[in-house]
């Protein structure tokens, strides 16, 4: 009895480029890392443990807690980092507002590749310690937060160069530079923080990918 054919499956490579882009900050940077206290409060919350007195606010304990250091780093001097994985959703993000593109399909197409650990290095300015006063359903906390008032980082981010092209690249991180920033009280968030360009410093990319 004759069998029916069928054709076999062919799969190719996958056309996997590298890119870098320089990243310049067009507004301050805020950092909020989860501190071990608050993460270790939490825990013991979800553990039904007995709820401990809170401590003393300790200003400039919270500033430093706040910072990502690199694995080098150590306080108040730094390095310092941010997670690369902010960047890349604030990329994502930005994919909504476009009508050839979803945030699905924007997620497996790029990752920014971290410089240390889950970090891309900070270049600019020491952070300054912030103040400010953040309400938290009925009550009001203040926090004490770094922020890099000048600040730049170089991304390389891998990508699929059958689906998205270096200068769609730029231009997706540039809005998303715009319209959704990183950090604390970004602009996706309704601050006006975190906002970033690349555009102005990326110009030689720019004409190659004309």
């Amino acid at each position: 009895m004759a069998t029916k054919s069928s054709s076999p499956i062919i799969i190719q490579p996958p056309n996997i480029a590298v890119v870098q882009f320089n990243v310049r900050g067009t507004s301050p940077l805020i950092s909020h890392r989860w501190s071990e206290k608050a993460k270790q409060m939490m825990l013991d919350k979800q553990m039904k443990k007995a709820v401990k007195p809170h401590e003393a606010k300790n200003p400039q304990k919270d500033f430093e807690e706040s910072l990502y250091l690199l694995s080098n780093g150590k306080h108040p001097k730094g390095p310092y980092g941010f997670p690369a994985v902010g960047f890349k959703a604030a990329a994502v993000r930005a994919a909504k507002s476009l009508p050839t593109m979803t945030m699905t399909d924007a997620r497996s197409m790029f990752y920014v590749v971290p410089d240390d650990g889950d970090l891309v290095k900070i270049i600019g300015d020491p952070p300054v310690m912030r103040e400010d006063m953040v309400k938290i359903s009925q009550s009001t906390d203040i926090r004490y937060r770094g922020e890099f008032k000048k600040w730049s980082v170089i991304l390389t981010v891998k990508y699929n160069a059958d689906v998205i092209s270096p200068e769609q690249l730029l231009n997706l991180f540039e809005l998303a530079g715009f319209c959704c920033g990183v950090g604390e009280w970004r602009m996706e968030r309704g601050g006006t923080n975190g906002t970033f360009s690349l555009l102005e410093v990326n110009k030689e990319l720019l004409a190659k990918a004309a």
